[in-house]
C-alpha cells in the first residue's frame, strides 16, 4: 500500500469518526470534545479530543465558524509514538504561538504535555519525550501568557475530585516553577455539584483572558456525564488570585444553551472582533459520545470595572464538516 493512500484512508476514517449528521440537513456536524480554536492570517483552527485511532490530534481550518475544512494534507497534527508522549488519553489539546515556534499542550496518561512544530498544521514533536510535571497526575492544561512575557499554566490536579491550579511555567524547559504551585477555586456553589451523575467534586476546563487588567478563568464544573455539566467563571487581580466567582454563573448550561453537558472549552476573539466561548455537548438527551462542537458569541458589559458576561444563546453556531 502507498502512503499516500494509507492517508486517503486515515483521512476517510478520521471523517467518519468525528463528525455526526446534522438532522434533516445532510451536513456533518463536528465531534471535538474539549475544543480549542486558534486564529490567525484571517482563519480559525479547531481541534480537541477526537474518538478513534489514530490517537493523537487532528485540526480543521474555517473562515466563518460555521464551514470546517480539512487542510490538504496530512490530517494529523499530532501522532501517538511520533516523539511525542502518552500511550491513550489524548484529551483536551490546546494551540498557541510562541515567536516562531506553535504550541500544542495536551493531556496524556493522565498527565499535561508540551510539544512543538514550526507549522502550525505540525506535526507537533519533543526533543525529550516526557511530560511536564511527573510528579502527580495533571491534566486539562492551559497555557497564559501575560503583557509581561511570564508564562503561566492553568491545569487540574486530583485530591478527592478535580480542581484547578496555576503554577508559572518555563516555556523553554516545558517546566512548572514548583514553588509557585497554588490552587485556584474550590468547589463552592450548588450548580458545581448536582445530583444528576454521582461524582466527586470536579472543577475543569480552564481558559484565561486578561481584559483591562483583570484576569477572567473560565471552568467547567461537574463530571462531563452529568447533564448539569457546565461552565462558569471567575475573575481576579492577578494570575494567581484570590479568584471571585461570577454570582451569575452557570453562564452556559443545558437550560441557557438547550443541550445537556455543555462545557470545557476556550476563550477566543473572533476575525469580526467579538469574543466567542468554544464548547462541547452531549450527542443528544440519551447519549454522551460522540460530544459534539459548539460556538457560541459572548455579551460583555463592564459594570464597576468588571466585565459581566453572558453567553449569546440565540446564536450558538453549530459547525459541521464542509467540503
Amino acid at each position: 500500500m502507498t502512503m499516500e493512500r494509507l492517508l486517503t484512508i486515515i483521512w476517510i476514517a478520521t471523517v467518519m469518526l468525528q463528525s455526526c449528521s446534522v438532522r434533516g440537513q445532510g451536513q456533518k456536524e463536528i465531534c471535538f470534545a474539549d475544543p480549542t480554536v486558534y486564529v490567525e492570517n484571517g482563519k480559525y483552527y479547531l481541534t480537541g479530543t477526537r474518538t478513534g485511532e489514530p490517537s493523537g490530534f487532528t485540526v480543521l481550518e474555517s473562515e466563518d465558524l460555521l464551514h470546517w475544512n480539512y487542510p490538504d494534507r496530512d490530517t494529523m497534527i499530532l501522532h501517538k509514538g511520533d516523539s511525542t508522549f502518552g500511550n491513550k488519553g489524548f484529551w483536551a489539546p490546546q494551540l498557541l504561538r510562541d515567536g516562531d515556534m506553535y504550541r500544542l499542550t495536551y493531556t496524556a496518561d493522565e498527565q499535561t504535555v508540551l510539544s512543538s512544530s514550526d507549522n502550525i498544521f505540525g506535526p507537533y514533536r519533543q526533543k525529550d519525550i516526557k511530560p511536564i510535571d511527573g510528579s502527580a497526575k495533571n491534566i486539562d492544561s492551559y497555557i497564559f501568557r501575560d503583557d509581561d512575557g511570564k508564562y503561566y499554566l492553568y491545569h487540574v490536579r486530583f485530591n478527592r475530585g478535580n480542581y484547578i491550579w496555576v503554577a508559572e511555567f518555563d516555556m523553554e524547559n516545558g517546566r512548572i516553577i514548583p514553588e509557585t504551585l497554588k490552587q485556584c477555586l474550590d468547589c463552592t456553589e450548588d450548580w458545581e455539584m448536582t445530583p444528576n451523575y454521582k461524582s466527586n467534586p470536579v472543577m475543569e476546563g480552564p481558559a484565561v483572558r486578561k481584559w483591562d487588567g483583570v484576569y477572567y478563568m473560565f471552568y467547567s464544573a461537574n463530571h462531563f456525564m452529568n447533564i448539569d455539566y457546565a461552565v462558569g467563571y471567575a475573575w481576579a487581580p492577578t494570575p494567581f488570585g484570590p479568584w471571585t466567582k461570577n454570582p451569575g454563573n452557570p453562564i452556559i448550561d443545558r437550560h441557557i444553551v438547550g443541550e445537556n453537558g455543555s462545557g470545557h472549552g476556550d476563550v477566543f476573539k473572533g476575525l469580526d472582533g467579538k469574543y466567542y466561548y468554544v464548547y462541547h455537548v452531549h450527542n443528544s438527551d440519551t447519549g454522551v459520545q460522540p460530544r459534539k462542537t459548539r460556538i457560541v458569541p459572548l455579551k460583555m458589559i463592564k459594570e464597576d470595572g468588571i466585565f459581566r458576561i453572558r453567553a449569546d444563546k440565540d446564536n450558538v453556531i453549530i459547525p459541521v464538516y464542509h467540503r
